[in-house]
């Protein structure tokens, strides 16, 4: 089971993926292409979630890339698969294989703007919880972004 403490740690990650979803929905509406994209953000947000909970549990180290690039590389065509049943935009006409190779190219892009966007949000938010109460994570991770300022 997900803990409290967790979950608080996904907050930033939902809300950056969601973020991207939707304005990457804005932009489609924009260009004039069917509007499936507001289907990105649900699977983005989730999988953003997903990174700031394994930030909060060691396996990854704020402010690197490495980690970040290895979990959207399959997660964004994940989710532009999902957008693409739930919404068919024709993108799937060449197949599936070449969608997913090509949205595994687009998702190192994607990662490196979602890593510096979490980056700018995640201290604050730990201010928050800090101040709202005792999350031990929370806490790790506070001090961790505290050493790496002065860099």
């Amino acid at each position: 089971m997900v803990s409290r403490h967790s979950l608080e740690l996904a907050v930033p990650g939902l809300a950056v993926g969601a973020l991207a979803g939707v304005m990457a929905g804005g932009l489609t509406l924009f260009a004039g292409q069917p509007g499936g994209a507001t289907f990105l953000a649900l699977p983005l947000a989730l999988f953003g979630g997903l990174y700031g909970m394994l930030l909060g549990h060691g396996p990854f180290r704020p402010g690197t890339f490495a980690p970040a690039g290895l979990l959207w590389l399959p997660a964004f065509p994940l989710s532009r698969l999902a957008q693409e049943s739930v919404a068919a935009t024709g993108a799937l006409a060449d197949g599936v294989l070449p969608f997913l190779a090509y949205q595994a190219m687009v998702s190192l892009g994607f990662a490196i703007g979602f890593l510096w966007l979490h980056e700018r949000l995640m201290p604050y938010w730990l201010l928050r919880v800090r101040a709202r109460g005792h999350n031990p994570r929370a806490d790790q991770l506070l001090a961790h972004y505290v050493r790496s300022a002065p860099a």
